[in-house]
This record gives structure tokens, sequence and C-alpha cells, in this order.
């Protein structure tokens, strides 16, 4: 098993550290939560030759194939770059691998037909428009069992009705793919399909627009769609197969996340750290407190610990596939919502009072960090899942006692060696 990369990638990566730290980094402190909306004429000029300095590079949308303009990356080498990536609100664009774009491009991609490819792939991947994905409903959360939204036949058309919740990015997006109950009567798992849907189809209204903790305004849309009309060339993949569209959609995405929260929790961890350098109290600074270097010990072995995480699921992904590594993407999401929690709540305390302000980045990170254990699915139930599949690697013990009971193992152990005594 080998993280490494060779000298050519690792010059890549490193063009992308002092690319991201020069010049775009500075986006997310100029123009604050511009990132993901349409861009106007003065951002163009700025944001198009980044752009083109990333394509340039051979680094644009790199977690597509070289047939769809990427460069067919494996996870590991996404993983490597995510983790540069995700230090900036920005760099997701300007590299061309925003989410929910990213995703959606993949399952386009993957099971979309020419015409769709060429209608709504292309200008996606040109970074010409925003996408958005309407899976989650009201009552139902993500859990698609539960989800109530029809598209039903009308000769050549479907006929969508129903509600979707916290569709990000809706308000800026020329498409959406929406999931729909189309056979209610189906196995839980072949009762929905999927359609992509032009966002001024009539019928299609965003009701409000949500926002997370800390944001004055919402990116996160409750849509109605009434009586929304597309033809059956609107199908993406197969009627009833939803369900394996959206799973192949997030296990990758997921990894990708992971490491991007790598590159958030550094960023919180090298504050932690020079804060305690530089802060004088009356016998000394804070990093001679033993209690700060347990914080700051505590938070290098978590980040550390995940990261191996991230990595080794992101290989064991090219070893074999998201399929093969589901019990390992369960697990990286589940670590990265304690990971960010535990160690951005560190950095905040020993920043003090600055980090509970609005002068650092801190105060934004820690409004992040319950939006961790939600997005993507909870906690639980990535918990459950990691539970179900490891426990299938074992049986109950075959008698009344554990297989590690010690009276009955002496015992043996005994026998075992009874004509040497």
């Amino acid at each position: 098993m080998d993280f490494s990369v060779e000298p050519e990638f690792q010059a890549k990566l490193d063009w992308m550290d002092a690319f991201i730290r020069d010049e775009v980094e500075p986006l997310d402190l100029a123009f604050p939560g511009r990132a993901y909306q349409r861009l106007d004429d003065r951002l163009r000029k700025i944001v198009d030759p980044l752009k083109e300095q990333v394509r340039a590079q051979g680094l644009w949308a790199c977690h597509l194939g070289p047939e769809l303009g990427g460069q067919g990356y494996g996870q590991l080498r996404l993983a490597l770059m995510n983790e540069l990536i995700g230090r900036s609100t920005w760099a997701p664009v300007v590299f061309g691998c925003q989410a929910p774009d990213t995703g959606n491009a993949e399952i386009i991609a993957m099971y979309g037909t020419a015409d769709q490819k060429e209608r709504y792939l292309k200008p996606l991947l040109e970074g010409e428009v925003f996408s958005a994905y309407s899976m989650t409903e009201p009552q139902g959360g993500s859990d698609p069992r539960m989800f109530r939204m029809r598209a039903v036949k009308d000769g050549a058309e479907w006929v969508l009705d129903g509600e979707k919740y916290f569709t990000s990015n809706a308000a800026n997006a020329s498409f959406l793919i929406v999931m729909a109950v189309t056979d209610p009567e189906a196995h839980p798992y072949r009762r929905m399909s999927m359609f992509l849907v032009p966002a001024d189809t009539p019928g299609v209204e965003i009701i409000r627009n949500i926002g997370t903790m800390g944001e004055r305004s919402g990116g996160h849309a409750h849509i109605r769609y009434s009586g929304v009309r597309v033809g059956s060339d609107a199908l993406l993949g197969e009627e009833g197969g939803a369900f394996a569209v959206a799973q192949a959609r997030l296990g990758g995405g997921r990894v990708h996340h992971a490491m991007r929260t790598v590159a958030a929790v550094k960023k919180a961890f090298d504050m932690m750290c020079e804060r305690a350098l530089s802060r004088q109290t009356y016998d000394g600074v804070l990093a001679d407190k033993q209690l700060v270097q347990a914080a700051i010990a505590d938070s290098y072995l978590q980040i550390q610990q995940f990261r191996l995480l991230v990595l080794h699921t992101a290989w064991l992904i090219d070893q074999s596939s998201t399929r093969e590594a589901r019990t390992q993407i369960a697990a990286c999401k589940v670590a990265a919502a304690r990971v960010f929690h535990d160690v951005v709540y560190r950095a905040m305390h020993i920043h003090g009072a600055l980090g509970v302000s609005n002068e650092t980045p801190l105060g934004r990170l820690w409004q992040a960090a319950p939006l961790m254990g939600i997005m993507d699915g909870p906690t639980e139930v990535h918990q459950a899942s990691i539970a179900r599949r490891v426990l299938k690697g074992y049986e109950p013990a075959p008698g009344p006692w554990p297989t590690e009971f010690l009276p009955e193992k002496i015992e043996a152990a005994r026998a075992k060696y009874a004509d040497f005594s």
C-alpha cells in the first residue's frame, strides 16, 4: 500500500498549493458568498483567466475521464488535490469540481444519453452553468423509502408533482436532477426514477431558499413541482433505477468531501498552534501549558488518523470500486464530523474571545460543525451501515461461553501439552 505519487504529479500539487494560496483564497475575502452564483461581467474578468490557468496545467475537472475533458485521475490523486482545494470556497469552482455539479456530471456521464450529455453535461463541464440535485423531501429527509413526489406517464410525457427540500444552489441552477416515485408498488429501491428538468420548466417553483446556521441568506431551496411536464428523453438512466444512480453519485463524492474536511481542520490546527506560541500569559506562553499541549497533541493525532483513513479509502476504491469500499466510505463520513467538531472547538477555545468573534475564520467553521454530521446522511445512518457490514464478518459463539472464555481455553491448552508434564 503506497500513498506516494510520482514527481510529475507532486509538481502539480505544489503548483496548486501556491496558486490557491496566492490567487484563489483572496477571492474568498473579496467576494464572499459569490462562488456558486452566476458570474457577472466584473467577476468573469477575474475568474475566467484563473480557470484558464487551471486548464493549462491539466487540472480542470480531474474527477472525469479524458473523453469528457478531465484527466481520469483515480481517487487517491483526487483526494490529495481536494486536500488543497478544500482550503477555499472558490477553489472548487476555479478547478471545475464544485458540488453538487461534480456528482451530477458523473451520473450524467455514466447514465446519460448522447443528447443528454450534449444538452446538460457539456455546458456543465465547461463551467458555464450550475446544476442542482433535488432529492430530499420535507417529510422523508434523505430516506428514499419515504419519498412521495410522483412522476406519472401521460402519453409521451412525464408529469412531476411534489415537493423537495434543501435542493442546494437551485436558485442559480440551469437544470435540476429530480428523484421521483414512478412505481409506488415496486420494491422500495425500485420505486423511483431520475429526471433531468430544466430550471425554467413551467411548474417549478422555489418556495423559499433556506440558509444554514450563520447565513443571512440561504442557498438551499424548498421547491414545489406542480404539474411539471418533461419529455420521455428527460429520464436519466432506466425507469426504476434512481437508487442505483444515487449510490453511484455519492461514493466518490464523500471521499472528496472528507479530504476537503482535512483541509478545513488543518487550517484550524495551524491557527491553534500559532496562537499557542503567540499568546502571552503571566508566566510564559499558552504553548507551555500542559492542557494546551494536550489539545494540540489530540488534534494532531485525530487529523493524522483521519487523513490516513481517507487516503486508504481512496486507494481501496482505486483497487476495486466504491461498492467494495462502502464500509470505509461510511467510516470517513462519521470520522469527518467528529474530527471537524473536536479540532475546530479546541482552536476556537484557545483563541479565547477572538475565536468566537467574526474576525477569524473559526466562528464560521464552528457554525459548520453540526452540518458535518447531517449532510450526505446523518452520522447515525452511517454508523448503522458500518456495523451491519462489519458484523457480516463475524459469527455467534458456538456454545454458551465466548470463544475467548479463559477457563475452557486453559483446559484445552493443558490437554494439548499433557504429554509433556
